[in-house]
Formats: C-alpha cells, structure tokens, sequence
C-alpha cells in the first residue's frame, strides 16, 4: 500500500510544474530558434510560445499515463500516480523535447495475463487518440506559408522558393523529421498542400511536432519487448514461451537496425581496432540482460556487430538510426526481454484479441525506422 500523504502529493506536482517549464523551454527553441541563454533578445513571448509545443504534448503524455492508471485502479492493482521526467537540454544541445516522458510504478500485485494485457494497451490507446486530435487540429490548421519567414527572415529574400536554396548549403546543419505511415496519411488527405510545411521546418510547427513526437514514444513504448506496453500486448496474445522468442527476435532486429546508424565499411584500418572493440562491448553489455552465460553473449555480440559491418559494406546506401542504440542499451540491459508469467494464465477473450492485434497495427503505422534526420 502506498502512504499518499502530503509530501508525495507535492512530489507529484512539483515533478509536473518543472516537467511543463522544460517542455516549454524546449517548445519556445523550436518554435522560435532562441535560446534562452544564448539569444540577447530572448523574451517572456518567446517563452509563452512554447506552450503551443508543451501543452499538446504534455496533454498525450498525461491522456497515456492516466490510462493505464484508470485500468490498474478499475483491477484493484495498487499503482502511483504518473512521474513526470523532466529534461532540458537547451544550455549543451539544440535537440531537446523537455521531457523523458512520464511513468507510473504498478506496487500491487498484477494476478491475470488479462490485467496485464489491459493495464499495458490502455495507455498507447488513450495516447493515440488524443495524438490524432492533436494532429488533427495541426494539420487543419496550418498557418500561411509566409509563417516559416517569421522564424527564418533569412529565407524572404528567396521567397516561398527558398527549399532550392537554403537547404543546398553544405555549411547549413538543418534537422528534420523523418516519417511514418499516419504522419504521412495526414499530410496527403488532411493537410492543405499549399499550406503543408518542409520536413525541415515541421520543428517550427508545435502542434505538428507535438504530434509527431507522441506518434513516436507511442511506436517506442508498443515495441513487442519485455514489459514495454507492446510486451503486455505479444505476451497477453501469444503466452510467455511464444512472448520470449517473439520478443528476442524483434530485440535482435531492432538492435540491428539500430547499429546500422553507426556501423560503416569506411572506418579507416588504424581505428578500426578500438571502434569494433568498444562497439562490441557495448553490444556485450546490452544483450547481457537476454539470460544467456557469458560466452553465448560474447558470440551474439561479435556476430550482430559482423552482420552489420557486412550489411554497411555490401549495401552503403543503407543505414539506420543510432538514437535507437540508448533505446537497445535499456532494454537489455534494464527493461528486460522477458515478461513474468501471471498466476491466471488464461488465454484473452476475442474482444481483447482483436484490442491486440490493432494494437500492434498501431504500432506499425505510428514506428518511425528514422525518426530525427540530421543533414
């Protein structure tokens, strides 16, 4: 039973109202491209702006915690309410969101593969949904195409041409987002395409980012691993046997893609030596949570970072995200593969079936393979 007096009350609150001020911090440097510390007119307008990002955001983020916080509550599972994690990196790094996202600590007893199943899918449900009307609104409210040059002045001398010559300096760092298959539905039936901002410039659009950002953690979270939400998903559907090699082999993709971010055939000899060596500990280090002895890990390490070299060598064209390797090095090493097996093992319903399988459907058009693209 958890003691919810005063103090973990303003815990709670306090974690939120920093949580809002860094998402703010994080929504204003992409909306406007100041920096609090760093531009000499940075103002309290630029600082509001931010809550057109942090608003929407935290909003799905607060619809998915209290989703699975509703469901355990309706199972008679003793759980927290939501921490929220806050995160600003605007003093060191343009790339910020503001927020580690938030997480609730089930402290009960989970007694059924059915509470598990409903505890895990409701959260990416409710969070989808309000990321879709957050998306919705943005798409449908798209500002004038004149609206990048508020952010951008530099861009007016060349009109609402300024694509052809902005983006073809090599001295330019510009990030933009990359796509997923919902992201991309709205933008082709929901979106004026007069309107429909660059992919390099969808950072300045809040609600649009907001989006896609939610679209993203929701991918992240339903990843069929573990005790992520898909975890409770694949093992509500299929069982903890089937769960496990499913999940394992899904870790190994996702590690392998992963690499394919990093990994490349052109490391020069002199350094390749100690980039393998300590890539492959890494590797070591992250499958050490896959239950195997140490000389098994050792090998599926050497072979992944083989498959992967091999791959960047035959076909160069091809890469990967290596954001995601944080994401492998947590689930291996901290989250787990493995899902516990509950006392009632009982297969689902067909109702919840079918919440299953469109689950993993959601997943799949919300999955980003290269979410952030650094050009």
């Amino acid at each position: 039973m958890i003691e919810k007096n005063a103090r973990y009350y303003l815990k709670k609150i306090l974690l939120f109202v920093i949580t809002f001020i860094t998402t703010t911090l994080a929504g204003s440097e992409w909306i406007t491209s100041k920096f609090i510390f760093y531009s000499p007119d940075y103002s309290w307008s630029d600082f509001v702006a931010g809550m057109e990002y942090s608003i929407p955001f935290l909003f799905i983020l607060t619809v998915h915690e209290f989703g699975h916080f509703f469901t355990a509550k309706y199972h008679k599972v003793e759980v927290t309410l939501p921490n929220y994690i806050p995160m600003w990196l605007g003093f060191i790094s343009s790339v910020s969101f503001g927020t580690f996202g938030a997480l609730i600590r089930i402290v009960g007893p989970i007694r059924s593969r059915k509470q598990f199943f409903d505890i895990g899918i409701a959260g990416p449900i409710a969070g989808f949904i309000a990321a879709l009307g957050v998306l919705f609104y943005g798409f449908t409210n798209l500002p004038e195409p004149e609206y990048i040059f508020e952010i951008h002045p530099e861009y007016e001398q060349y009109g609402l041409d300024y694509a052809n010559h902005v983006y073809d300096d090599e001295e330019i760092v510009s990030l933009s987002l990359g796509n997923n298959l919902l992201f991309s539905w709205f933008e082709k039936y929901v979106a004026d395409p007069d309107r429909l901002p660059n992919h390099k410039e969808i950072i300045h659009y809040p609600y649009l980012f907001a989006g896609f950002l939610a679209l993203f953690f929701t991918a992240l979270n339903l990843i069929p691993i573990g005790q992520l939400d898909g975890g409770h998903v694949i093992y509500g559907l299929f069982g903890a046997k089937n769960h496990f090699y499913i999940a394992f082999g899904l870790y190994m993709i996702f590690t392998f893609m992963a690499g394919l971010g990093l990994i490349t055939a052109g490391i020069p000899i002199s350094s390749m030596l100690l980039y393998s060596v300590s890539y492959i500990g890494f590797l070591f280090m992250s499958f050490r949570g896959l239950g195997f002895d140490k000389s098994t890990t050792w090998m599926i390490a050497v072979g992944m970072f083989a498959a992967q070299y091999l791959t960047t060598y035959l076909f160069p064209s091809i890469t990967g995200f290596s954001g995601y390797l944080l994401f492998v090095f947590l689930l291996g090493r901290f989250i787990g593969v493995k899902h516990p097996i509950a006392p009632d093992d009982r297969s689902l319903s067909t109702g919840r079936k079918v919440l299953g399988w469109l689950c993993l459907i959601i997943f799949i058009i919300c999955f980003s393979f290269e979410p952030l693209i650094l050009d």
